[in-house]
This record gives C-alpha cells, sequence and structure tokens, in this order.
C-alpha cells in the first residue's frame, strides 16, 4: 500500500517535471493578431461609402 503511494508520488512529480520542460521549450511569447479598426471606425467608413 505504501509503495503504491510513493510510486504514484514519483510518477506525478516526473510528469510534473516534463510539462514543465515542455512549457519552456514553447515560445514564452505568442504574438497576438493585429488589432482591426473598432466596431466605430468600421461604421464610419460604412457611413462615408454610402454617402458618396
Amino acid at each position: 500500500m505504501i509503495n503504491s503511494i510513493i510510486n504514484l508520488f514519483i510518477v506525478e512529480f516526473v510528469l510534473f517535471l516534463i510539462v514543465k520542460n515542455i512549457n519552456k521549450i514553447r515560445p514564452a511569447t505568442e504574438e497576438a493578431p493585429p488589432a482591426g479598426p473598432t466596431q466605430e471606425e468600421l461604421l464610419a467608413e460604412i457611413r462615408d461609402l454610402l454617402k458618396k
């Protein structure tokens, strides 16, 4: 019983280290998509196009 608990903790610790290292390898900063025009800017552009 105690041997099973110890083995469980060992496996959990190893998995934790694996996930931690994978997260280090992946690029830390993923670029956010460029901010598009706001809703108000789009509506103003549509308004201006309709006036023409």
